[in-house]
């Protein structure tokens, strides 16, 4: 009996304190604040926006992770939503640096490597990124905010491709819920 698969139809859920992409957003809205504080007018649209799609890109992350019990779909649709809010943001910290004549850096830009390797640390916290995040240039601060977005979207699009795997190999609740009915049926008999 103890070997015995349980009938229940809704798996376990949540955890998403410790997903790297939901540590990541976390870096990415806490940055954000302090930098829009800093350097937008706390008055001006574009501060609003720019925090409320930081903000967006990790409750949704959060958010689909409680759903997923229920709904492959909505959790699936809500990391999407998470992605693109992150994209928006990351097209105003592009056009912050254009519209100031700042260097946008190159991928391969000696800063930017640093960068993604403390983003390879298993406790990497706004603290780890903080000689970045709090240094003097407005252009050092916007340029490690764009990568530090760059990585939480490729791990959100890693995300959602194991989520696609994930619901093709298993299905949906519906799926789980018919064959839980059925393990009930036929154990009854």
């Amino acid at each position: 009996m103890e070997n015995e698969k349980p009938t229940g139809f809704i798996p376990p859920h949540g955890g998403y304190q410790k997903l790297m992409s939901y540590q990541m957003a976390e870096i990415v809205y806490d940055a954000t604040v302090h930098f829009c504080d800093k350097y937008i007018n706390i008055r001006s649209r574009t501060h609003d926006q720019m925090v409320q799609a930081a903000r967006s890109g990790k409750q949704n992350i959060a958010e689909g992770c409680m759903a997923s019990g229920i709904s492959k779909e909505t959790e699936i649709k809500l990391i999407g939503v998470a992605r693109a809010s992150l994209e928006e943001l990351l097209i105003d910290y592009q056009d912050f640096l254009r519209v100031r004549g700042l260097k946008l850096w190159d991928k391969n830009d000696q800063k930017a490597l640093e960068i993604r390797e403390i983003g390879k640390r298993k406790d990497r916290s706004y603290k780890s990124y903080s000689t970045y995040l709090e240094n003097p240039s407005e252009e050092v601060v916007a340029n490690t905010i764009i990568c530090l977005v760059h990585q939480t979207n490729y791990l959100l699009d890693q995300q959602l491709r194991r989520l696609e795997e994930q619901f093709i190999k298993e299905g949906g609740i519906r799926e789980r819920m018919f064959n839980a009915r059925l393990n009930e049926r036929n154990r009854k008999k």
